[in-house]
């Protein structure tokens, strides 16, 4: 969510960058080249372009190719304007034409003979804000190009830092367009994980040079070929020029888990056909978690069945034959089937489309569930098995590589062809050390459901030796058993065995996953209040310490030596807000020690990692004073957006009635605030244990004065918000006794729904709670 901004202080926050400029840049795909000129503007109509800009002189224009003429006309009022005329384009589709027209400042450096830019505001470039961007494109642009086989066929690359710009980065030939944030970072800024951000969407936009710039994808219905490809290469890029960033590990956390996560909830196969996509939806809803994600994942297992080597050179040799072309899934298959014909290493259970259309034509993705007793593998799509419509068929089947390991000893690969299958090598003896594990590292685009025998040999396993197990598969081992909880497959007690060992884990990304599954955000005021939260206190705490204090020491001691740790950076952050949620002392010492060191000298930087956590509980254990300075460096005009994001959340952490009361209050009073800032505040307000019934008092007291200013949006919003805690109809009528007056008919209805749904939501996760609260009793061990 973005800033919302106090009024009056435009002036004055944007001082360095005052002066008034033009900026004009264009955006085409997916088919917005038709507003711009007459044209086809169909992906595989592809076409050479003459472009010739007339503009102001005092600024600069830019397209695809070269300027390889600049003149001046008068026009008939005898005004003088510069005429730029580029070079003719290599044959391309129209969704790749840009322009932009700028009085920006650059830095360069010539890679391979590839003259490569960067442009941005002056005082950007003179501040060497970009100068990082400019140090790594360079190098994957060699590294895609050697590892490729296929040389770069323009002689410039621009790359412009626009301050306001819809996507993070568009991938125009020879002039990529990115928002300022996704090419910025202060030269004095260390962290790995602003570096990384940086990477990743860099080495993603010069993927397309080759995926999607070179060779497009016929229509859109297969823009996987172009996102797919984008974002598996852009963690190759991204990990080849920041070698501290593991790359398995950082691929499962942002690309896999999250995808796993929704495609069992949406109804869309990766490649779908024309007809469906053009009679029913528009062309942007394409451009999703699916497409990027999914398809990444699709192409990382199929690089690690068919091996790396023979991936990179059947992209080649696709890359060859479709160039300044186009091609469509099928073209794919069909030069990876080539390579798999032309040697003996890698023998697949069946043609490579067989395979393949099994994971891109059809909808979801399988759970595998195992018998070990008699080694039998079963596959069946993974849906909700809570809220299974009767009607719902769900027979699809995949082909279906199985990678595995058997008491830490890597075994060779195998397939699941069909339904179910027996394999004799995997059925386990009576020894309680002998274990399984399958889709090791994550490699196939797939859950695991093992059966309770092999379960406890893992959990055991875990307490007496985790690192048994690699990393990626202990994140995975417990991302699946928590998903497979949540769809009805195992009980979560399942789930609870599982998180035992955890005093020993010191894996940021996997207490993550842990923590998100036990305590997910929208939920910590609903488990405050219940009394499965001293019980989860006990047993958290006790497994939490250790890395806990590992962190906690750099934190006292010397932040900055974790400039290189990116999950630090990403994931610590969760971790001490749950150790001060569940009322660690030394966590809320920790808070009110760096709070009040910030209070003491406002010149002081709490370590930017937990700077939202410890303002939080800095000023919850605080008193008024600890709040009124939040206050006031909030409204300091020289305060940065992310930092106000912070404050604003930290001043609805009070744990008194009155402060959060007059907070509200502010927050109304329109000459403080934007309008979209009370919405923030009020929801910030109502997600806290002590805060929702306080905004729902001040919601319905000033709602006339609310429904003028901010109408609809904010009530939805605290609807959504209250609808957590709504568990009985009798709360519901109160909620539409209040909306009714307010909404028109449709809505009303709507409204009803989602607070019915809720409630039963809510009566749902109260009967799981007492089964957690009874695990945990059972399970806290003194």
């Amino acid at each position: 969510m973005s800033a919302c901004r106090s009024k009056g202080s435009e002036k004055g926050r944007n001082s360095h960058f005052s002066s008034f400029s033009m900026l004009i840049a264009s955006q085409m795909e997916p088919t917005y080249a038709r507003r711009v000129y007459p044209c086809f503007d169909e992906p595989a109509m592809k076409a050479t372009f003459n472009i010739r800009i007339i503009h102001d002189p005092s600024y600069v224009a830019l397209s695809n190719m070269p300027a390889i003429d600049v003149c001046e006309v008068k026009d008939e009022n005898g005004s003088l304007w510069t005429v730029t005329t580029f070079n003719t384009s290599l044959k391309m589709s129209t969704y790749l034409n840009a322009f932009v027209i700028c009085d920006f400042d650059y830095i360069t450096r010539t890679e391979r003979g590839n003259e490569i830019r960067i442009w941005a505001r002056k005082e950007a470039i003179k501040n060497g804000y970009v100068d990082y961007a400019l140090n790594i494109t360079g190098p994957i642009f060699s590294f895609l190009e050697d590892i490729l086989n296929v040389s770069y066929p323009l002689p410039k690359t621009d790359l412009v830092a626009l301050p306001d710009f819809g996507a993070g980065g568009m991938e125009n030939w020879g002039l990529m367009i990115f928002q300022e944030a996704s090419l910025m970072n202060l030269p004095s800024d260390e962290f790995t994980s602003r570096k990384a951000m940086i990477a990743l969407i860099v080495s993603h936009e010069l993927g397309h040079q080759w995926f999607g710039n070179l060779v497009t994808m016929n229509w859109w219905n297969d823009l996987w070929l172009n996102e797919g490809l984008a974002s598996y290469f852009e963690y190759l890029g991204a990990t080849f020029v920041e070698p501290k960033l593991s790359l398995d590990k950082i691929f499962y956390a942002h690309v896999l888990q999250p995808v796993l996560r929704e495609d069992s909830e949406i109804a869309r196969s990766l490649s779908e056909s024309e007809d469906k996509i053009k009679g029913s939806f528009s062309l942007m809803s394409l451009f999703d978690n699916i497409t990027y994600s999914k398809g990444a994942s699709i192409t990382w297992m199929l690089s690690g069945f068919l091996t790396e080597k023979l991936f990179i050179r059947a992209l080649t040799s696709y890359l060859k034959e479709f160039s300044f072309s186009n091609a469509n899934q099928d073209d794919l298959w069909t030069h990876i089937q080539m390579v798999v014909d032309a040697q003996d290493e890698v023998q697949l259970p069946a043609p490579v489309k067989q395979i393949m259309d099994s994971w891109t034509c059809q909808n979801g993705f399988p759970v595998l569930t195992l018998n070990l007793t008699s080694g039998t593998i079963r596959q069946e799509q993974f849906f909700n098995k809570n809220n299974r419509k009767s009607t719902d068929s769900y027979n699809n089947t995949w082909i279906i590589p199985i990678s595995w390991m058997r008491n830490g000893s890597s075994q060779p690969l195998t397939w699941l062809d069909k339904s179910s299958k027996m394999f004799p090598e995997m059925r386990v003896s009576e020894s309680d050390y002998d274990w399984i594990l399958l889709n090791v590292n994550l490699s196939g685009y797939y859950r695991v459901n093992y059966d309770q025998l092999n379960l406890k040999r893992l959990a055991r396993l875990l307490e007496n030796d985790p690192k048994a197990i690699p990393a990626v598969s202990r994140f995975q081992l417990i991302d699946d058993v928590f998903a497979l909880t949540d769809f009805g497959y195992v009980p979560i007690e399942t789930a609870l065995e599982l998180t035992k060992y955890l005093a020993r884990e010191d894996e940021l990304f996997i207490w993550n996953v842990v923590l998100l599954n036990l305590i997910p955000e929208n939920l910590e005021s609903t488990l405050k209040n219940h009394e499965v939260y001293p019980l989860l206190k006990k047993y958290l705490l006790k497994r939490m310490l250790p890395i806990y204090h590992y962190y906690a020491g750099f934190i006292r001691q010397n932040a900055d030596a974790l400039e290189d740790d990116y999950f630090a950076q990403v994931y610590l952050e969760k971790l001490l807000a749950t150790a001060c949620w569940l009322g660690l002392q030394d966590c809320l010492d920790l808070s009110s020690e760096l709070y009040a060191k910030w209070r003491d000298n406002p010149e002081y930087k709490i370590p930017f990692l937990i700077r939202r956590t410890v303002c939080c509980y800095g000023v919850a254990v605080g008193s008024d004073k600890e709040w009124n300075f939040a206050w006031e460096m909030y409204n300091h005009t020289d305060s940065v957006e992310e930092d106000e994001d912070i404050l604003l959340y930290a001043m609805s952490c009070a744990k008194e009635s009155w402060l959060l009361y007059r907070y509200l209050q502010y927050g109304l009073s329109d000459t403080l605030f934007s309008s979209n800032c009370t919405s923030v505040i009020i929801s910030h307000v109502m997600t806290k244990d002590i805060g929702h019934h306080i905004a729902w008092e001040f919601v319905t007291e000033n709602w006339p004065l609310l429904s003028q200013g901010y109408g609809h949006e904010l009530l939805h919003d605290v609807l959504k918000a209250m609808g957590r805690f709504v568990k009985t109809d009798v709360q519901i009528q109160e909620l539409q006794v209040f909306y009714n007056a307010t909404l028109e008919e449709d809505e009303r209805e709507a409204i009803t729904m989602l607070l019915e749904s809720a409630k039963l939501e809510n009566i749902e996760r109260r009967k799981l709670l007492i089964k957690i609260a009874n695990w945990l009793e059972k399970n806290i061990d003194d």
